[in-house]
């Protein structure tokens, strides 16, 4: 192995190595919002031809979406009213087209009906869902993704070096062995 083609390797080397690095470094640009990050949390839509009523339930808190059917666009200036297996439940208009509750007690496991009457300016209509509950599935402890991504890429690279190394020896050995 010559020596130009050594310092290609010990290159292609280090940048194959450290790809998982530079991979993990642009994936995460800010955090995500807390009904996003954990798609786990217990959610139910309900559709009309006016409107579209999305709701995130985390713990007893129940963030909701209201949106136009034809454009997505927020509903302006609207009152809710919810009912969720028989209870009403009092709905806080946060902006437009988000809305909050708080429920009395938790929900419980399996599917819940969902009904929500919808008033907005000279609209008004019912929409109904479903909430599906159930109890929390623990993902088992493990080492962490970033920390996973530096051990995973030293390791790489160390491998990759040392192949290079084992590469050039080999070379030198047979040059030496083959002029003597």
């Amino acid at each position: 192995m010559q020596l130009p083609s050594l310092f290609s390797a010990l290159g292609l080397a280090l940048v194959l190595g450290l790809a998982p690095l530079w991979a993990h470094a642009h994936g995460d640009h800010g955090a995500a919002p807390a009904a996003a990050a954990d798609a786990s949390l217990p959610r139910f839509a309900a559709t009309s031809d006016l409107f579209e009523l999305v709701g995130v339930l985390e713990g007893q808190k129940l963030a909701l979406y209201l949106d136009h059917a034809g454009d997505n666009s927020p509903v302006k200036e609207a009152q809710l009213e919810l009912d969720i297996a028989g209870t009403r439940v009092p709905v806080t208009r946060v902006a437009d087209g988000e809305f909050q509750a708080a429920l009395s007690a938790p929900l419980a496991e399996g599917v819940s009906p969902v009904t929500a009457t919808v008033a907005a300016g000279n609209e008004t209509d019912l929409l109904a869902g479903e909430i599906d509950v159930h109890a929390a599935v623990q993902a088992p402890a493990g080492p962490a993704g970033p920390r996973k991504a530096w051990v995973a890429g030293a390791v790489a690279a160390v491998l990759a070096a040392l192949a290079a190394v084992w590469g050039l020896r080999r070379g030198r050995t047979a040059r030496v062995g083959g002029a003597a």
